[in-house]
């Protein structure tokens, strides 16, 4: 991916959402020709000469200091996430500089694998781009069974996009797809010579209308916990809570449990949907740790 072509466009977008009476500006008379903040008033805020901004929103970056970055985004607003989104566009990170390395293929630990197994609630292991690692019966009962699909296909962002079931289970799909998108858009802001993120990201755009609208919008999230409602076609409306955490030993894998409130409707849907699934849906291999998202 162009990092000079995504840096123009997240700080476009971003300086377009905020008008001048957001940003403490004094008003102008007169039409604006552009939604948002100007290129000038954003430089204005961010105490930066106009022409140094404006190389800046063009991808020239070289040079750039923590300092100049710092101050653009607090001019534009951004949060914690945008915040790192745009300094990993703005300053690349030193095992980028040194070239293009492949990243070395994820593997999830057995006990991890156990872990899930002992579960009593839906839970998923997520990797880069979105990668389905390794998921519990539930979480495959409650989703899709993602180990019954091709290697490659065992990916959120695939079934968000590209699965029809996905936009049934979800109540709320388009929220769904808004946030799986700004976590992949993220991800690539990390790593944009990821030639699977390019595979992936052309693939979306070629087959769904939606993901090309989104992607465009430029917007980053990173989840640590919410609510997601679902309408399952064997259990019907469920509410869970989702809780993100980290995995020790490998900072680009994380944990998801699914879980209902005590006593609800949806805890007893879930618990119909745990009665129905067998003794454990991830595969042998999986659960001796050789599992392997670049295959």
């Amino acid at each position: 991916m162009d990092r000079s072509s995504e840096i123009r466009e997240f700080l476009r977008t971003r300086r377009a959402r905020i008008t001048p009476d957001q940003a403490g500006l004094a008003p102008h008379g007169g039409a604006r020709r552009v939604p948002g903040l100007r290129r000038e008033e954003v430089a204005q805020l961010a105490g930066v000469s106009v022409d140094y901004y404006i190389r800046l929103e063009r991808g020239r970056t070289r040079g750039v200091s923590e300092a100049v970055l710092e101050a653009i985004a607090r001019a534009l607003q951004l949060d914690d996430t945008e915040r790192a989104h745009l300094f990993d566009l703005a300053q690349p990170t030193a095992s980028r500089a040194r070239g293009k390395r492949p990243l070395a293929p994820q593997r999830v630990h057995p006990v991890l694998y156990r872990t899930l197994d002992s579960l009593t609630v839906p839970a998923v292991v997520q990797g880069r781009r979105t990668d389905v690692l390794a998921a519990n019966r539930l979480a495959h009962a409650l989703y899709t069974d993602f180990e019954a699909r091709p290697r490659r296909e065992r990916n959120f962002a695939r079934f968000v996009f590209l699965d029809e079931a996905a936009r049934r289970l979800y109540v709320d799909w388009e929220r769904v797809a808004g946030d799986c998108l700004a976590m992949l858009r993220l991800y690539a802001g990390r790593h944009p010579d990821d030639p699977q993120l390019t595979e992936l990201v052309g693939e979306l755009s070629l087959h769904s209308d939606a993901f090309r609208s989104m992607w465009a919008d430029h917007d980053v999230i990173a989840h640590t916990t919410g609510t997601k409602r679902l309408h399952h076609p064997l259990v019907g409306d469920l509410t869970l809570d989702y809780l993100v955490l980290a995995v020790e030993g490998d900072p680009e894998q994380t944990l998801t449990l699914y879980t209902p409130e005590p006593a609800s409707p949806s805890a007893e849907a879930l618990d119909l949907l745990a009665s129905w699934t067998g003794p454990s849906a991830t595969a042998p291999n999986a659960r001796e740790g050789t599992t392997d998202s670049a295959d």
